[in-house]
């Protein structure tokens, strides 16, 4: 009885531990870029985007990954992902960067279907 209370246990605690989906694991060319300091530049037409992000699971794997994925774009000065208010804060430059390519950023993160984008807002 031990035993199978016990394997029950860690059957739930691997379960809890591995079930955010973290692309930031999955050895793409995309990927390895991350750690790699931009230069920002000033933006020529400074615009900030607020949007909602549905289909994260958990900080550290999800907004983690898609906050250096918005913050990785040419273009973008500043990008702040919050899990628990599930929004999204980006400062970009206009002249280089929209709305569209911002949302495609984030729906295409991880596996293409797990992050949808809603609310988008912006103000310049």
């Amino acid at each position: 009885m031990n035993f199978t209370k016990s394997l029950l246990t860690l059957t739930i605690a691997s379960g809890l531990l591995f079930s955010c989906k973290d692309a930031a694991n999955k050895p793409k060319a995309e990927n390895l870029q991350t750690d790699i300091k931009k230069e920002v530049v000033a933006a020529v037409k400074p615009e900030t985007a607020s949007f909602k992000i549905e289909g994260m699971t958990c900080a550290m794997g999800c907004a983690k990954t898609i906050e250096t994925k918005l913050t990785n774009l040419e273009g973008v000065q500043k990008a702040t992902v919050d899990f628990d208010k599930k929004q999204a804060t980006v400062e970009f430059d206009a002249s280089i960067l929209t709305t569209e390519k911002l949302t495609k950023v984030v729906e295409s993160a991880a596996d293409g279907e797990t992050y949808k984008v809603s609310e988008m807002k912006t103000k310049g």
